[in-house]
């Protein structure tokens, strides 16, 4: 492998470990808030989101 082949995957392992991290605390995010959100607060954010893809729900 030459140098400039290993500074490439350097860089490229550190982008994926950054990626990941991103997505695990986005995901606890998620997770963290919806769970504690109140359920009239999951249904209407659920129904809106139904009305505004033309999802008939009622």
């Amino acid at each position: 492998m030459t140098t400039a082949t290993l500074q490439t995957s350097a860089i490229r392992s550190g982008e994926g470990a950054r990626a990941l991290l991103v997505a695990a605390f986005l995901g606890l995010g998620l997770v963290f808030l919806a769970g504690f959100a109140p359920a009239s607060v999951l249904h209407n954010a659920a129904h809106d989101f139904r009305h505004a893809q033309n999802f008939p729900c009622h």
